[in-house]
């Protein structure tokens, strides 16, 4: 039989009860490590889509000949996760200017935030 003092020192299982108590925080991290990594993708995605419909609207006439025309354009050259922009195209003093927003949804383990993206690009 084991006396009291070498039941004290006895260390088998605490691997496993630091690993329990560090999982959950290392699963949010990296989840949200990916989630993130998605909204830049898609950020990016709406970046080059308004610039490349405001181009068009300006540059491409026969193309984007209205403004639904490059409205649908900005939509094509649009790729991203999760998300389904709304463009809108309006001639300004600066020239042709198209934007987009949207609405991500980053789901991180335990609840959802919800991060607006926007994008605005202007053709002279």
């Amino acid at each position: 039989m084991r006396t009291s003092a070498s039941n004290l020192a006895d260390s088998r299982g605490t691997a496993t009860v630091e690993f329990a108590l560090v999982l959950p925080m290392f699963l949010t991290l990296l989840i949200g490590g990916f989630f993130c990594a998605f909204m830049l993708f898609t950020a990016g995605g709406l970046h080059y889509a308004v610039e490349r419909a405001a181009r068009c609207a300006k540059v491409q006439t026969s193309v984007c000949s209205s403004t639904t025309a490059t409205q649908n354009y900005a939509q094509t050259q649009f790729s991203g996760y999760g998300v389904t922009p709304v463009f809108t195209a309006v001639a300004t003093t600066c020239g042709q200017q198209v934007t987009g927003t949207a609405t991500f949804a980053m789901n991180i383990y335990v609840r959802t935030i919800s991060i607006p993206l926007t994008a605005t690009a202007c053709y002279p």
